[in-house]
């Protein structure tokens, strides 16, 4: 396919969101009105997929195969569960930098690439998302971080860009939300299509709100937050993320002229643009 016919991708994960948990999907409304009108809009223009699974009940091999297409256990870092702050140093437990994925085989086609949100399939210097096929990366490598602090199980802070720690004060959610608006702009002057990997750690635990940074100095020595939080936090959680969402929809919107939504169903959300033809379409599948 010529170059300037290819579509813009952008591949949006959840992490830990329940299957009806949305409103598309029998979610009801939260105290403060619908929980995703975003995600129930791109819905309701869209298709269900109302019988799609996670390959693993666990996270890092489900990321293998999400970012590899392929049966996750082939791979020697997949059956270690969890990958976490453990594993750093490790040359064996990570997505090996040889082994081709999504976003190394777009690249070589002319894509550019980039992984906003939790990573989870090893740790630099053997193993990360620039030596996976991204160009750019920003969000945490482990499994779960606080969303103020940006500390893992550990309390030692893991947020980074590139291979770099990155201190940056904010709502994780907002955080990630941002750069991918920022990536969509900057795209949009490129030539080339894009491959954007969104991963929102949110509604993962710690249970925590854009109103709950008072909770963080607690949390982040334990991040399970079996103490705390419940279903409002968790809907407000995922309220914020389909914020988010709206957001990018915007930018894309900013950039060419709004088109239908072609497919759409509950963990993860994507959209695509044409970069000739201006015309804009979203896909969420699970």
């Amino acid at each position: 396919m010529p170059m300037e016919k290819r579509p813009n991708v952008i591949f949006i994960v959840a992490d830990d969101l329940g299957y009806a948990d949305l409103g598309c999907y029998g979610g009801r409304d939260a105290e403060f009105g619908a929980v995703s009108p975003v995600l129930d809009g791109l819905a309701a223009n869209g298709i269900r997929f109302t019988q799609g699974y996670a390959n693993s009940p666990v996270c890092s091999p489900t990321r293998f195969a999400l970012a590899t297409a392929r049966y996750q256990y082939r791979l020697r870092g997949a059956a270690e569960e969890p990958i976490n702050s453990r594993s750093r140093g490790s040359t064996t437990l990570g997505l090996p930098p040889e082994h081709p994925t999504v976003a190394s085989l777009l690249k070589q086609a002319g894509y550019r690439t980039a992984l906003f949100g939790k990573w989870h399939p090893g740790y630099p210097p053997s193993f990360g998302p620039l030596r996976s096929g991204y160009e750019e990366f920003f969000g945490p490598m482990s499994g779960g971080v606080d969303y103020f602090t940006h500390c893992g199980f550990n309390g030692d802070h893991d947020l980074w860009s590139g291979e770099e720690q990155r201190v940056e004060e904010g709502y994780l959610t907002d955080l990630l939300s941002r750069r991918a608006v920022d990536y969509v702009d900057r795209m949009a002057a490129q030539d080339a299509p894009f491959f954007l990997s969104l991963h929102y750690t949110a509604p993962h635990w710690p249970r925590e709100t854009r109103d709950d940074a008072g909770v963080a100095p607690d949390v982040k020595a334990n991040l399970f937050h079996l103490h705390g939080g419940d279903i409002h936090t968790y809907r407000r959680m995922i309220h914020h993320m389909d914020e988010g969402i709206g957001s990018i929809m915007e930018a894309l919107r900013r950039q060419g002229r709004p088109t239908t939504p072609r497919w759409s169903s509950p963990a993860t959300t994507a959209a695509n643009a044409s970069p000739t033809t201006g015309r804009w379409w979203a896909a969420r599948w699970t």
